[in-house]
């Protein structure tokens, strides 16, 4: 006599598994907490400093002031909460260079946090100085043609929605004294186009490969260029933005300006409102 093995009831198997799956409700994503849990932790201080050291200091520096991205120090004095920079080191800030950081789980975050928190600089006791509607009205005279705040103005140099947020006062009256050598954003760096005839186009470099560059001149228009069919394609040094000295705006003006920018926020969803 063939014996035969039994056939498994393979299909009402897979019929109530699926049922089950459909039927579970999907696990919500839970909020972080208001507060870092481990703020204060010495063994996740000393890991987020690892942490911090590889894969943040590259763009804001080994002490947190800011290299091609902004100081952080002042994020805690300037109203920032420790979810919402949870939020920002995990998912990043659209439309910036800080981008989401899906391979950090959150223990790391918090201890990044937590390591930052060391280095965060007070909340400043001195009352801020300057008029921010006198500075709001130079800035609009004299910057605003090249830089847009909320909405309003030009393209050919960094939008300033949130510098308010992302650079110290420090940095800020530096950048406007010194003007800009040799640190451009991405998108921001001056080049000039030689063509075959005619004179040379200046703008700021928008795309470049091995064949083409791709630049926006001074008028914000967007022109694309093949390399061997112009003279020349060179690199700027200095930026567009010309250093504004004492005979070019006062210090009181300059206190003004810093004061008007300082309340410049622009929208970030991670910031509770």
């Amino acid at each position: 006599m063939e014996w035969k093995r039994p056939v498994l009831p393979v299909l009402p198997v897979l019929i109530v598994a699926m049922l089950w799956m459909l039927g579970s409700p999907p696990v919500a994503a839970q909020d972080p907490p208001a507060k870092n849990p481990l703020q204060g932790n010495a063994d996740a201080i000393r890991t987020g400093m690892g942490l911090y050291r590889g894969r943040c200091a590259d763009c804001h520096g080994m002490d947190a002031h800011g290299v091609r991205a902004p100081d952080i120090t002042q994020v805690w004095a300037s109203g920032r909460s420790d979810d919402g920079l949870f939020k920002t080191i995990k998912g990043g800030v659209p439309g910036t260079e800080m981008p989401a950081n899906p391979r950090i789980n959150d223990q790391e975050a918090w201890q990044i946090l937590a390591y930052l928190r060391t280095l965060a600089a007070s909340a400043p006791t001195d009352a801020p100085r300057g008029n921010a509607q006198n500075g709001e009205a130079i800035f609009r005279k004299q910057c605003a043609g090249c830089h847009r705040v909320n909405g309003t103005g030009g393209r050919l140099g960094p939008d300033l929605s949130r510098v308010g947020v992302a650079r110290s006062r420090e940095m800020l009256m530096l950048r406007i004294r010194r003007g800009l050598e040799d640190d451009f954003g991405t998108g921001y760096a001056p080049v000039t186009v030689t063509p075959e005839t005619g004179p040379p186009i200046q703008g700021v470099k928008k795309n470049e490969d091995l064949f083409s560059v791709q630049i926006m001149d001074t008028r914000e228009r967007i022109q694309g260029y093949e390399k061997d069919q112009v003279k020349a394609v060179e690199d700027g040094t200095r930026s567009a933005m010309p250093p504004f000295g004492p005979d070019r705006l006062s210090d009181g003006d300059l206190d003004d300006v810093l004061r008007y920018l300082q309340t410049l926020r622009g929208f970030d969803p991670t910031v509770a409102q």
